[in-house]
């Protein structure tokens, strides 16, 4: 079943040195693990630029025949499927390709974004996981094998010195930053609910039976995926993780924290977390993305 949408509050708007300050310089880099216990990999994680290009066909000048704008947008997102071996794979797939036509199409305009827009890029977000949503239901009609298929999404989209995010499902957004490692979004399960609302602890919840039933998802058995989104300051030194439960499930936040601060380099960052989560166990798929931002 899918829940009423559980927003947390919006971070206020971003001073306009953030949208306007001189753009951070990103590396990242993503990994997905089929891990210890699952037949198949159901994951799918795409890490993208956005940028505004100019190629010269023909000048009289000596220049590069391709230049490209000095902002650029840079978009990650982890999607772990489910619903059997096929379908799974196939809703996580559809999902990031859905969200890749809407970025082509329609958010070009994100290389030279002006303060007073902001406002509209968490709900273009939000549309944008809700037609990945609908094409799940559309592919499904067509093939009804494919009938239940779903998948959590996890993306941010860095633009600048802004971070937004969008979510649905109990892949992860993490920030880390100062030594701390904070969790961005919420975990759209059956248990992560009766935590907020105080019916059970964090260790109980670790225990629960029902701590891997997920309450909202794109596809599924029931239209309408409820979007998270939110709007993030971006500094020198930050680190964002994305990744699937498939990770968060195995490995602590505290030796989360401990790999990110051991490792700048994003790639090495990326396979120790799956050597750990296979370590602990790798009883799910495995995907992480982690990137990191620095001054230009």
């Amino acid at each position: 079943m899918k829940t009423a949408d559980t927003k947390p509050d919006l971070a206020p708007s971003a001073p306009s040195s953030f949208l306007g300050g001189r753009p951070l310089v990103v590396r990242s880099f993503g990994l997905t693990d089929r891990g210890q216990v699952r037949p198949s990999n159901e994951d799918h994680f795409l890490i993208g630029e956005l940028l505004r290009t100019l190629r010269v066909e023909q000048t009289s000048l000596k220049q590069e025949v391709s230049q490209s704008a000095v902002n650029r947008g840079h978009v990650f997102i982890v999607a772990d499927g489910m619903g059997g071996h096929v379908a799974g794979e196939v809703a996580s797939a559809l999902s990031l390709i859905s969200i890749e036509a809407f970025l082509l199409n329609s958010l070009k305009r994100f290389s030279t974004l002006k303060c007073s827009e902001e406002s509209t890029v968490l709900q273009e977000f939000e549309a944008a996981v809700r037609q990945a949503d609908a094409r799940l239901f559309e592919e499904a009609s067509q093939h009804p094998e494919l009938l239940g298929m779903g998948t959590t999404l996890t993306m941010a989209f860095a633009i600048r010195r802004c971070l937004f995010v969008a979510h649905a499902g109990d892949s992860r957004c993490y920030f880390y930053a100062g030594g701390q490692l904070r969790q961005v979004t919420r975990d759209h399960t059956v248990v992560a609910e009766m935590v907020r609302q105080k019916l059970l602890s964090q260790e109980e919840a670790s225990r629960h039976s029902y701590r891997n039933i997920v309450t909202n998802i794109l596809g599924g058995n029931e239209r309408g995926v409820h979007v998270e989104v939110q709007r993030l300051d971006l500094e020198p030194g930050n680190v964002v993780l994305l990744c699937s439960d498939g990770l968060s499930g195995m490995v602590a936040d505290e030796q989360i924290a401990v790999i990110l601060r051991d490792e700048p380099d994003p790639e090495r960052a990326c396979r120790r977390l799956v050597a750990a989560a296979n370590a602990n166990g790798g009883k799910d798929n495995i995907t992480t993305i982690v990137a990191r931002f620095d001054e230009a």
